[in-house]
């Protein structure tokens, strides 16, 4: 059974569900959210970007929105899946962020062991993310949000325990887009140009272009989204106006970023924020 949470305000999703759910994923493709993948009590056989791998019972595997993953076999999983704009909204600290260790922070495919006593902990973890979601209030999705950093939490002190992750076979092309995205991470408030990040990189603009086109990104696409990400992470828990706002994010001109925002998303800063005022 899956469940799902899904808020208007920031238009974040979170599900939970099982193997049924990866059955989408019997011919490879991108998983689009950040997607948490448990085995709990047998081995999953999966290929996650064109590498085979058997995620051991008792595991956790971590894996990015632009990982290409195919579900070949196994039972008895656990899924979490979720949008930037569900947990990277928020403030987190940059360990356990959307660029943290779990995710674009680390080179390898993270797999995270439990053992007994973890296993419990879990399990208890994961019966209280089912009873949130069970329970519909104003407070559910900070309470989901709270949840799932303490999962990430969990995970990253796990893995920063573990003293040699297995090496695996890397791709290239999902390495640059990594790197690329932490750098954007790290500098999108300042900088908007694909050059810059293309210079810190050691590449031209065109090849980045040409590397993300194959795995159906942009380079510009990619800095716009955080850019707008962000947007509206300040119209929902602050009361800056677009105008600051803009600013914050480095326009010189609120009118540049309104014209962005809402190319992206058919409604202007102001007009977004009356809506979470009228949701509220």
């Amino acid at each position: 059974m899956m469940y799902t949470f899904k808020e208007f305000s920031t238009n974040a999703i979170f599900n939970i569900g099982n193997e049924t759910d990866l059955l989408p994923f019997k011919e490879a493709k991108q998983c689009e959210l950040f997607t948490f993948i448990w085995s709990t009590s047998e081995a999953v056989s999966l290929v996650i970007d064109n590498v085979p791998l058997t995620i051991p019972p008792h595991s956790i595997v971590a894996l990015t929105p632009i990982q290409y993953l195919q579900y070949l076999d196994g039972k008895h999983i656990i899924v979490y899946q979720f949008n930037r704009e569900f947990y990277c909204i928020k403030d987190h600290d940059q360990e356990v962020s959307c660029v943290g260790i779990l995710f674009f922070g680390n080179i390898n495919i993270p797999i995270i062991h439990l053992d007994n006593a973890e296993q419990q902990k879990f399990k208890v973890l994961h019966n209280v993310f089912i009873d949130e979601l069970e329970t519909e209030d104003n407070i559910q999705s900070e309470m989901l949000r709270m949840l799932m950093a303490r999962f990430i939490i969990k995970c990253t002190r796990l893995l920063k325990a573990k003293e040699n992750i297995s090496a695996s076979p890397k791709s290239s092309k999902v390495d640059l887009l990594r790197e690329f995205n932490y750098l954007v991470e790290q500098h999108f408030k300042a900088e908007h140009s694909v050059s810059f990040y293309a210079d810190k990189l050691f590449k031209s603009p065109k090849t980045l272009s040409n590397n993300f086109a194959k795995l159906n990104r942009s380079p510009l696409q990619i800095i716009h989204n955080r850019i707008v990400l962000e947007t509206k992470r300040q119209l929902a828990y602050t009361d800056k106006t677009a105008k600051e706002i803009a600013y914050d994010i480095g326009f010189d001109d609120a009118s540049h970023l309104s014209r962005l925002f809402k190319k992206q998303t058919s409604v202007s800063p102001s007009d977004y924020k009356k809506r979470l005022k009228q949701n509220s």
